[in-house]
């Protein structure tokens, strides 16, 4: 699509539990998914104790040299208004996040705006946009969200992978290595296929404990072993197609317990992020949704998170003019709840920035 020379741009950040994309495109006109330019990066998500949670220093190492890429691509002229961040664990280990990302995202793009979501409000956005319903978004964790008659967010799960995220990839990727371990002391439930899957992708399951529990990015190492939990489910394991079956359940039950806090009878309802590219554990969920939320209407996603961030960019640069940030609220098509969701006006220096 031709660009016009000093066009205002926004930039959509996404950030989950294995990686990061971000995208660019205009900021006066609905986002074309075709016409978005992206780059990325398969790192990690970390939490760190000393950050409180999510460790922004270690995103901006991975961020700023992705934005640097992606607005080197940009047209001659071109400008950034707005920059939307969804990261995972937003709304619960996002302190560290709201208070260190402004400043360098303000320098390394210029933009005057910028909008901080939980990962679940730009996997609502990128699937269903402004249309009420659930949208329930599956990577290395998993969480349901919804919207309320007249507004307000109501989520469903996504605690993490030590308290919760059931039937997420980490999840999932920790059956599948309990039940290797089993095979590996005799235990009842054991799986020898998973036994040596998890040796061949991890070595030793003696060097387990020492491999994962110490890592910062812990939930991503365990959510790894889901594709191999998938194959071995496909080729007749009964763990395994157990643990993709009980996996469909608590995502059933979770997507239901946000569709039951919206209040809707007959909500839609989209399935996103990459956990349900696996065909096995897409069919178990909607297995169990069918008995669980059977008034349910399943819809294909509009698009990824990325495309969330993107929509929630060009929404926020349309609402109002910098440095009338307090009447956002009125003209922002999603409903505002800090942390969840929050919009900021930048400043041009580098000085405080507010809320």
């Amino acid at each position: 699509m031709e660009q016009t020379a000093g066009e205002c741009w926004v930039v959509g950040v996404d950030v989950g539990g294995s990686g990061l994309r971000v995208g660019a495109a205009p900021a006066g006109r609905p986002v074309d998914p075709a016409a978005v330019r992206t780059v990325g990066s398969a790192t990690a998500a970390r939490v760190s104790a000393s950050a409180g949670g999510q460790d922004a220093r270690a995103l901006l190492d991975r961020l700023l040299p992705a934005l640097d890429a992606l607005v080197a691509g940009l047209p001659a002229g071109a400008r950034i208004g707005t920059v939307a961040v969804g990261a995972t664990g937003m709304a619960l280990l996002g302190r560290d996040l709201a208070a260190r990302l402004p400043g360098p995202l303000a320098r390394a793009t210029g933009a005057r705006r910028l909008v901080l979501a939980g990962d679940a409000v730009t996997a609502y956005a990128g699937a269903l946009g402004t249309a009420a319903g659930v949208v329930v978004a599956g990577g290395t964790g998993l969480v349901a969200i919804g919207l309320r008659p007249g507004g307000g967010w109501c989520r469903a799960d996504g605690w993490g992978q030590l308290l919760g995220d059931c039937g997420g990839g980490a999840w999932i990727g920790r059956a599948g290595l309990e039940a290797a371990l089993r095979a590996q002391d005799g235990r009842p439930g054991g799986s020898p296929v998973l036994l040596a899957a998890a040796e061949r992708h991890y070595g030793p399951v003696a060097g387990l404990p020492a491999a994962l529990q110490p890592r910062p990015d812990r939930a991503a190492l365990l959510a790894e072993f889901t594709p191999a939990v998938v194959a071995a489910a496909e080729e007749g394991c009964p763990v395994a197609a157990g643990l993709l079956r009980r996996a469909g359940a608590e995502i059933a039950a979770t997507a239901t317990a946000a569709a039951t806090a919206t209040g809707r009878a007959e909500p839609r309802l989209a399935l996103t992020g990459g956990l349900f590219r696996f065909d096995p554990l897409r069919r178990a969920t909607l297995d169990a949704l069918a008995v669980r939320l059977p008034a349910a209407r399943p819809r294909p996603p509009d698009g990824p998170p990325l495309l969330g961030a993107l929509r929630l960019a060009v929404a926020a640069s349309a609402a109002v003019t910098p440095g009338a940030v307090s009447a956002v609220a009125a003209d922002f098509p999603w409903p505002l709840d800090p942390p969840l969701l929050a919009v900021l006006d930048l400043p041009a220096d580098d000085g405080p920035w507010r809320p």
